[in-house]
């Protein structure tokens, strides 16, 4: 019942591609991205950024309309140009420790609106504003929800069939990233394509929330425009996604002494001193804590309450809500300045070092969740808690565009 489309996309010549792309400017530190900024004129950050130069301070609507402005002069420059026929696209990206293999393409905001496209993150309303004016004044989209589909081996023997013809792109970056794009334009094939996912009863956002919400309300504010009705999405198999979790740092014990702190833990968990040696979670309802240079091994009682829905068994609500919550007192878990969050691609070395500067005074490392509990929440339109999850791949921007 998902349905899929080709669409004309506007890409860098490939002389020009790996100079292009670049990721969200949000994860270069100021150092990186002034580097970026000042040396390379190709780079995607100046459509991203265009008042860098002049560090001027403007509204967001100026700034949107200066996004506008400057992605038509890469095209006017010949840095990007649009494919002449509607397309799918095949993006591979190889990192040091993993492989991702996926098929960019159009999916149907109705089919969101009709929870056929499944969420299992809650929404901040002013950030997917944010999102639908960037796009509506900006007029295009480069960033890709990422969505996950039922593992279909006909799906997979096609991919790997494409794979092995020359690439349209092959490119590394500065993060010893490969990156590898194929263009299938062929109308049979994207027909049949197309027929396969009809037979999907269900697609799962796994990234990029805010991102389909706001194309839902571009869609809605501006109906005669048909190509706001498709969410660019980058489609993988669930067995190919790579889920890490998001660790907790807290900066007080909320009034405890670390004694009574661990008697209180210890109504709930079973609870193992490691003492110097770091512990990570080795399964569900298994929990790391570290304190006072000392880290310890949580594991949830088997007479603990009974746990019944999807998001009761979820490791993050279980720490929210029986420690976080009744224990330190951390209630909004986005909003609290309390609390912070480190993902599990980071060492829990980290979670030691910030601890022991004395930022922070107690972490908790959390088993990662996999996709069957994501799926599970989604298909009982449950919510998970804020930063359960990070979920690879991430994408580079410039590389593909999708124009409104």
């Amino acid at each position: 019942m998902a349905k899929i489309f080709p669409f004309q996309a506007v890409r860098p010549t490939r002389d020009k591609v790996c100079l292009v792309t670049c990721r969200s400017y949000e994860e270069y530190v100021n150092a990186e991205l002034a580097a970026q900024l000042d040396f390379n004129p190709l780079s995607f950050l100046h459509i991203l950024k265009p008042a860098y130069t002049n560090q001027e301070t403007v509204s967001f609507e100026k700034r949107y309309k200066q996004v506008h402005q400057k992605y038509q002069d890469f095209k006017n420059e010949i840095i990007l140009i649009k494919d002449k026929k509607p397309a799918i696209y095949i993006h591979k990206i190889v990192t040091k420790t993993h492989s991702f293999t996926g098929i960019i393409v159009g999916t149907s905001v109705k089919d969101y609106c009709n929870n056929i496209i499944k969420k299992h993150e809650d929404i901040l309303e002013f950030r997917v504003q944010l999102l639908k004016d960037y796009m509506k004044f900006s007029e295009f989209n480069t960033e890709p929800v990422l969505m996950t589909y039922p593992d279909n081996k006909t799906i997979e023997n096609w991919i790997f069939n494409c794979c092995h013809k020359l690439a349209d792109f092959e490119f590394s970056t500065t993060k010893k990233e490969i990156h590898y794009l194929w263009k299938i334009e062929d109308t049979l094939e994207i027909n049949w394509l197309q027929n396969i996912f009809e037979k999907t009863e269900s697609l799962y956002i796994a990234d990029g929330h805010h991102r389909t919400e706001a194309l839902k309300l571009l869609s809605e504010e501006n109906s005669e425009n048909t190509s706001q009705d498709h969410i660019l999405s980058y489609l993988i198999s669930e067995n190919n996604v790579k889920i890490y979790e998001f660790n907790r740092l807290i900066k007080d014990l909320n009034g405890f002494s670390k004694s009574d702190f661990i008697m209180e833990l210890a109504k709930d968990f079973k609870i193992e001193n490691k003492f110097q040696q770091p512990f990570q979670p080795l399964k569900k309802h298994q929990f790391g804590m570290y304190l006072d240079n000392e880290f310890y091994s949580l594991e949830l009682k088997k007479d603990a309450d009974l746990l019944e829905t999807a998001l009761e068994t979820l490791d993050t609500q279980i720490l929210y809500k029986k420690v976080l919550l009744p224990l330190l007192g951390i209630e909004d878990l986005r909003n609290d300045e309390r609390i912070e969050y480190l993902s599990g691609k980071q060492s829990i070395l980290e979670v030691k070092n910030k601890i022991d500067q004395g930022e922070f005074e107690v972490g908790f490392l959390l088993y990662p969740s996999n996709i069957g509990e994501i799926k599970a929440l989604a298909d009982a339109n449950q919510i998970m808690p804020p930063k359960s999850t990070f979920i690879e791949p991430k994408f580079r921007s410039g590389l593909v565009i999708y124009e409104f």
